[in-house]
């Protein structure tokens, strides 16, 4: 897994280019069936990778937290939302609620996530390649394929299962 972290970053940047032109051919002209073409790729790279070799999204990057997170987490840790914001969030340029540091705090020496049962919906949802109306998050997709080596896979999937 090191070993693909590691070749990551550049197979992605080496890509930006190509998956920047066919993302915007895409959003002109999007398959009537791309939201199940997206379900099946993103089940099938799902049931070869295992998150917990990886964590590399708890490890680099930061979700964002609703109010709705909020709420959830800080009973969950039976405080007040105001003391979980203080200890543990900050507010980004975007004026989004961030954890204040990475890796993210809730990820233990195993890559489990200790919160995983009340995680915020950015960290359930992640890495979005199985969203509804898929062709309107290319910009998130193209970040997440530098951070995701599943992401990465599903997206050069996607463009053999869909040549535009």
């Amino acid at each position: 897994m090191k070993q693909i972290l590691n070749n990551l970053s550049k197979l992605a940047k080496d890509k930006h280019n190509e998956n920047k032109k066919y993302f915007d051919k895409l959003k002109k002209k999007q398959p009537k069936n791309l939201d199940y073409i997206m379900q099946d790729l993103h089940n099938a790279e799902f049931k070869r990778t295992d998150c917990l070799k990886c964590a590399n999204c708890c490890k680099t990057t930061g979700p964002l937290f609703t109010l709705a997170d909020i709420e959830r987490i800080s009973k969950h840790f039976r405080q007040k939302p105001q003391q979980f914001i203080e200890q543990y969030l900050r507010i980004d340029e975007d004026k989004d609620y961030v954890l204040k540091s990475v890796p993210c705090t809730f990820l233990d020496n195993e890559n489990y996530c200790m919160i995983y049962d009340v995680r915020p919906k950015a960290c359930r949802e992640f890495p979005h390649t199985d969203r509804n109306k898929f062709y309107q998050i290319s910009n998130l997709t193209l970040k997440n394929v530098e951070i995701c080596p599943a992401a990465f896979n599903i997206v050069e999937e996607m463009k053999k299962k869909l040549p535009l």
